[in-house]
């Protein structure tokens, strides 16, 4: 997906300032009203359940908080929890461990949690599957340090927060040639998508031996025919239309010792999920005095868009053709047919 540029002008900032011991400290929280944006910049590769740490240009989408006079708090062991905010349709808070969630055993990092909130008006065992990522902003880079670890968090009532206990070291965070801390000052941001499960799918079914799955195609007059492809008519299998065509004079590497004989995907049928379709087909060129016929097997994935064919350019040598008495061309007609074999036929269906 192409990320979208937002503007970097002046944000507007509420300052609330709070007394501890004998010091003040000013914490500014900045709730960021853009929509849900992957950028392309950066990739997690990592696997499920491993956290990961990557670094972005692009600010987070739910939540910033950042906190001057730092220094104030950094010995402190109980979190400083955020005000309020909305994302995808729910109401949150940031809990943030300066020096680590003593309840989890850490001391040596800092931890940062995305809490659910007022969740009194959701309906009796509601659950709410996020996909959460939280920051820790790169104020030398001016980049936000990504940590994730791939796995949905599934918040309900007897489980409202999630995070990380281990978001940061505290060596990288306060080592000022990192630039995570300058200027007694640090930023920590969120995002939160959730994760609705699908209601539909896309099914895919491979109908081996459909119904009506044999044209047959008589050419009449051959020796007459020009230099150019001739096609049959339209003729249905699965759900989309498909026709026969050649070129009685030859085509590609084949011409003009051997006769070609292709298969076309056409349209689907009316109320069709039009996808690309697989096609398997047995082509022939018929012998017209005994079972003897000239087949090929061809198979491929055939696009969405109508006149795409696949088959030989080779079914027969035209002086096999025309030996009269091999059988395929009789009273200058020949017969060329299409056995599908399979198809795909696609269908949309509950989840």
């Amino acid at each position: 997906m192409d990320s979208h540029k937002w503007s970097l002008g002046f944000i507007s900032l509420a300052f609330l300032f709070i007394t501890s011991s004998s010091a003040e400290f000013l914490i500014k929280q900045v709730t960021e009203g853009r929509g849900i944006d992957y950028n392309n910049s950066y990739s997690l590769t990592a696997n499920l359940g491993v956290t990961t740490r990557v670094l972005r240009a692009e600010r987070p989408s739910s939540k910033i908080v950042t906190i001057t006079s730092f220094s104030v708090i950094k010995d402190r062991g109980e979190p400083y929890e955020s005000s309020i905010f909305e994302a995808a349709g729910y109401k949150w808070r940031l809990v943030l461990y300066v020096k680590g969630n003593q309840k989890g055993g850490i001391n040596n990092h800092i931890s940062l949690y995305a809490r659910i909130e007022e969740t009194e008006s959701l309906p009796r065992g509601w659950e709410v599957n996020v996909d959460l990522k939280l920051f820790v902003h790169n104020r030398k880079l001016n980049k936000y340090l990504a940590v994730t670890d791939g796995i949905v968090k599934r918040y309900n009532d007897a489980k409202k927060e999630f995070g990380f206990t281990q978001l940061i070291s505290l060596p990288t965070f306060y080592n000022a040639n990192e630039g995570y801390y300058l200027q007694d000052t640090a930023s920590f941001g969120a995002e939160i998508f959730v994760v609705n499960p699908a209601e539909q799918q896309e099914k895919v079914t491979f109908i081996s031996n459909p119904p009506n799955n044999v044209f047959t195609w008589k050419i009449l007059r051959f020796s007459t025919l020009e230099d150019k492809f001739y096609y049959s008519d339209d003729f249905l299998v699965g759900d989309r239309y498909w026709r026969l065509g050649f070129n009685p004079k030859g085509d590609g590497g084949g011409r003009p010792h051997a006769l070609p004989l292709y298969l076309y995907a056409q349209g689907h049928k009316a109320n069709a999920v039009v996808t690309n379709t697989w096609g398997a087909v047995n082509l022939r060129l018929k012998n017209q005095r005994s079972s003897n016929h000239k087949q090929l097997y061809s198979a491929a994935w055939y696009p969405i868009r109508s006149g795409y064919g696949v088959g030989v350019n080779n079914i027969i040598l035209m002086s096999d053709l025309k030996d009269a008495r091999k059988g395929y061309l009789v009273n200058d007609a020949i017969i060329f047919e299409a056995e599908m074999v399979k198809v795909s036929v696609t269908n949309i269906v509950s989840a």
